[in-house]
């Protein structure tokens, strides 16, 4: 059994961290004059002595690393207490519009925190600042701890052929920085850089101040979360629609790779496989479609592209923002659509998903297979960029295939048997296993909420939100009585 006090220590950090980061919606609200600022310092003064008697308790020293039965351990019981303090405001907001209990504000917090985006709340726009901000806030933290976790943790844990990408950041870390430290520390100065030209773009395109702010937190971050019921369908100027397209791509490549085009290596995005596959899939998928819209639906081609391009790389980042109802063009869009949920953006990035990766791999694996049933005897190399692909890399990646429809399987069908119809079960199964955000059909699709889903739904699709965006791996082998017994 692992030692859990290490563990305990690194999540005592983590909650006065959070309790710190209350005060921000808690200043904005006093500022704004809304009551929901004694809340959050309500909130912030709990998490933090809850967070302060946990590191009295658990205080170690953490030279020595943590074992690999720690790091798994230590990835959801983070994720999962950070949500349950964070759920606090939402639970105990004054205002009317909220009135949430603990499984609703659990479901929010989660779908912020793992940047699904799927949201309970309607009323946005009445809504006070302070609970907007933090939404925001939510998505931005889990942005960047999932960076961190997909390139320091995933790759350590061998988890559904992150393997790969161990030898390769290491190998970048030496390239660009001498220490893993320094990297850490220049992907969260990108992040927050790119964070704050967006604001600035997006408050120059015609948002106000405290609009910009908001959704820059949530593009970056790939989460989705927005201060209007209607989404970007709020803003009418095509300008802000296609800069809210270009963040939402940012924010789904590898930011390691930012850092190496900002230490010299001008080319490192357009080199990596990874990229140009994905860039390439977007473009292939993207232009049919717009001929397609303005062919069927009597839109201006530019108007077509746009409307596309936005929905296309909102759905495929994982970010989940509303501009149009997509499935009001028809059932091919429909079925596009829901086919685009399961992608997912790069490795190393915000994005959810499978991962463009895994599917590179697949590919390869394809290939090869097909190539021997025409020759038996020839050799052909498996490769990955300029990397030979192992037979662990490929076994992780497959298994990994094979859980993710398995569990999608059995989300589906247990929101079946909690009354759902076809359409929301499967939708709601797969938005959440790959963190996009909102679904299909008339309740939970783009213009919709998850508001009069049942709680126990809630809770399994909260499950399911956390399984995606760790990975499947890294949540589901604590069920495994093995990893208990050491």
């Amino acid at each position: 059994m692992p030692n859990f006090r290490p563990i305990l220590f690194i999540v005592s950090i983590v909650l006065l961290a959070l309790a710190a980061t209350m005060l921000i919606p808690a200043a904005v609200d006093f500022a704004y004059g809304n009551p929901d600022a004694r809340v959050f310092l309500y909130s912030a003064a709990f998490t933090g002595a809850c967070g302060g008697a946990l590191a009295l308790g658990t205080r170690c020293h953490l030279q020595g690393g943590l074992s690999l039965r720690q790091a798994f351990l230590l990835t959801p019981l983070t994720w999962t207490s950070t949500a349950a303090f964070a759920a606090l405001p939402f639970q105990f907001s004054n205002f009317p519009e909220l009135s949430l209990n603990y499984a609703n504000a659990f479901f929010e917090t989660m779908s912020g925190l793992t940047t699904t985006g799927s949201t309970v709340l309607v009323g946005l726009d009445r809504m006070a600042e302070g609970i907007l901000l933090w939404r925001a806030l939510l998505q931005w933290m889990g942005g960047i701890g999932i960076i961190g976790v997909a390139i320091a943790v995933l790759p350590a844990l061998r988890v559904g052929g992150m393997q790969l990408f161990r030898t390769e950041s290491s190998d970048r870390s030496q390239k660009v920085l001498p220490r893993a430290q320094q990297i850490a520390k220049a992907i969260v100065a990108v992040y927050a850089g790119l964070t704050v030209i967006c604001a600035a773009c997006y408050w120059l395109a015609g948002m106000t101040p405290f609009e910009a702010v908001v959704h820059a937190l949530t593009s970056l971050s790939s989460g989705g979360f927005s201060t209007s019921d209607k989404s970007i369908g709020n803003f009418e100027s095509p300008v802000l629609h296609w800069l809210v397209t270009l963040f939402m791509l940012l924010g789904s490549l590898p930011f390691v790779l930012y850092v190496r085009t900002l230490t010299g290596q001008r080319d490192a995005l357009w080199k990596d496989s990874q990229v140009r596959s994905y860039l390439g899939f977007l473009v292939a998928v993207i232009l049919p479609l717009s001929i397609w819209l303005a062919a069927t639906h009597g839109h201006d081609f530019h108007d077509a592209l746009r409307l596309v391009a936005f929905n296309v790389v909102s759905v495929v980042t994982t970010t989940g923002y509303a501009y149009t109802d997509y499935s009001q063009w028809g059932n091919l869009a429909v079925g596009v659509f829901f086919g685009l949920t399961f992608i997912g953006g790069c490795t190393g990035s915000t994005a959810g998903g499978i991962k463009i990766f895994r599917f590179e791999v697949m590919v390869t694996v394809l290939r090869t297979h097909f190539l021997h049933l025409i020759y038996p005897r020839g050799v052909f190399p498996r490769q990955y960029g300029n990397r030979q692909l192992n037979d662990d890399v490929l076994g992780s990646v497959i298994v990994f295939f094979a859980l993710f429809f398995t569990a999608y399987s059995v989300i589906t069908i247990a929101l079946m048997a909690l009354g759902l119809d076809f359409i929301t079960s499967a939708s709601a199964a797969v938005t959440a296993l790959a963190n996009v955000g909102p679904g299909l059909g008339d309740i939970i699709g783009p213009a919709g909420t998850f508001a009069s889903l049942p709680d126990s739904a809630k809770w399994l699709l909260s499950l399911a939100m956390l399984l995606g965006r760790l990975e499947l791996f890294t949540v589901l082998v604590l069920f495994m009585p093995q990893f208990w017994r050491g």
